[in-house]
Parts: C-alpha cells; sequence; structure tokens
C-alpha cells in the first residue's frame, strides 16, 4: 500500500491550486491517498502553517507522507526539502515550516535538498513549486521512493529552525504573544501552562493588552466561563488560549497575531 500524503497549504479554496497538485499526485501516484489537513493558513503565515502542521502530525500515521507549502519565497534561493523524521516524510519549502513538525516526530533523521530534474514532470515555474516539485516529490515517496532518489543530502543542522517566541517569566507575571486566532475567535498564546506554574499565578488573573486589562478566569471548558467572562484554557495543542462562551474573544479584545499581552494576578493591571 502506497503511503498515505497528508497536504496542508495556504492556497485557500477559491482558485485551483489544491485541485492541480492533487491531480499531479494522481498522475504520479495514482494509488495514493492524500488527505487534506488544511489549505486555510493565513496567506504567506509560515509560523502558522508550521504550528498547524506540527499540531497534525502527531495524530497520523507512523509512515505518513506530509505535504506542506507555504512559500512567501518561491522561486528563490531557499532550499526544497525531503526530511524522514522517524518512519514519516515531510516535503516542502525549507522556510522552517517543516521544523516543529519534524522535530515533535523525533527529530530529523536524514535531510535530502530536491532536485527539481529529478521530480519535475515538465518545465518548473517560478511561482508554483508547490505543483511543480512539491506534489511530485510527495507523490514519489508515497509510492516507494527514498529521499536520495529526490535530490542530494544536505546536513540536517543546516535545516531552518522557526520557533515561536518565547514568553518572559518572572514572578506574578507572563509576557507572551499572540500565535493567532482561529474561527471561533479563541486567541492562542505563545506560552504553556508550565509558564503560569512558574510565575505562580493562580485562578484569578488579568489579561493586560494594549487598551487596557479585563479579568480572567483560568478553566478547563469553554463552559466554564458560560457566565459571560473571558477564560484562559488549555486547548488542545497544549498552548494557552483566551476564550469566551459561545462568543469570539479576539474581536471583543482587539487582538491579533502578534500582539503582545501579559497575564498577572487579579489586581495588578500596571505595566
Amino acid at each position: 500500500m502506497p503511503r498515505p500524503i497528508f497536504f496542508l497549504s495556504d492556497y485557500g479554496l477559491a482558485d485551483e491550486y489544491v485541485g492541480i497538485c492533487h491531480a499531479v499526485i494522481a498522475r504520479v501516484n495514482p494509488e495514493a491517498r492524500v488527505v487534506d489537513l488544511t489549505h486555510g493558513v493565513p496567506p504567506q503565515d509560515v509560523m502558522a502553517g508550521a504550528l498547524m502542521l506540527a499540531s497534525s502530525a502527531v495524530h497520523g500515521p507512523p509512515d505518513a507522507v506530509y505535504l506542506a507549502v507555504v512559500d512567501p519565497g518561491v522561486g528563490t534561493d531557499r532550499r526544497g526539502l525531503a526530511l524522514r523524521a522517524g518512519d514519516a516524510f515531510l516535503v516542502g519549502p525549507d522556510n522552517g515550516l517543516l521544523w516543529p513538525a519534524s522535530r515533535d516526530l523525533g527529530g530529523i533523521d536524514a535531510a535530502v535538498a530536491i532536485d527539481h530534474a529529478a521530480v519535475a514532470r515538465g518545465p518548473v515555474s517560478a511561482t508554483f513549486h508547490g505543483r511543480d516539485v512539491f506534489a511530485p516529490a510527495a507523490a514519489m515517496l508515497a509510492a516507494g521512493a527514498r529521499p536520495e532518489d529526490l535530490g542530494s543530502p544536505v546536513d540536517p543542522a543546516t535545516v531552518v529552525v522557526l520557533e515561536p517566541p518565547a514568553p518572559t517569566v518572572r514572578q506574578g507575571e507572563v509576557k507572551a504573544s499572540v500565535l493567532g486566532v482561529d474561527r471561533f475567535g479563541n486567541v492562542r498564546l505563545a506560552a504553556r501552562r508550565e509558564h503560569l506554574e512558574r510565575a505562580a499565578l493562580g485562578a484569578d488573573l488579568v489579561l493586560v493588552r494594549k487598551g487596557g486589562a479585563v479579568p480572567l478566569r483560568r478553566a478547563v471548558t469553554f463552559a466554564d466561563v458560560r457566565d459571560g467572562g473571558y477564560g484562559l484554557l488549555e486547548d488542545s495543542a497544549g498552548w494557552l488560549a483566551v476564550v469566551r462562551f459561545e462568543a469570539g474573544a479576539a474581536e471583543e479584545l482587539g487582538l491579533r497575531r502578534g500582539d503582545a499581552v501579559r497575564l498577572a494576578a487579579r489586581g495588578d493591571a500596571v505595566g
């Protein structure tokens, strides 16, 4: 059986790009099974794509091929990569997109810089490597090719690393950035429960952001703040998230990706 291919991109569904990549995969490997993880990564947002890929990859079968394309540097001298992490393969641009998933899959065991001549079925567009390079490479790996069949080995230590910005933690406060906002309006922060514990923060908090401070209550479920307040819970990927029950927290708080926030004990809203 061919390896399954899990496909993530920022292509959206309004244009033909995703369908064309599916067509190329089917042409190279007619028996390939492709699962679309998402094509709703915000355009050119490599960090968002990397986090989505990482949170998805740990749930896939061990022999999966992960095809990821969020590639603002397409057509430049950035490398295209095929990585082996455990029994899985990851294919995409060398811009950090593949790094968190490869780490969470056990680390990079081998890395190859994809040679266009080894995978392309025709001319390679300077603007659509998803179609001309990455989709055929993923299809070949799913059919049984080895990474070394696709190009030249490179040192795994040279693969671009991309990590979320680390929070600043001190007694009584955690300063963090907004990693992203999902379609429900939940605000994911670049911080985890361990950071709250290191700061010795309890259940009753304030969230300080540009525009002021709001009370925030530690929660486990969305229903824990059904009274209309704001909650801080651990989301399904282990990040802290600011939420409201049946309402979007991001719009009401005026928060978006990259914004800085501070978590502090209730009553401490200065600074």
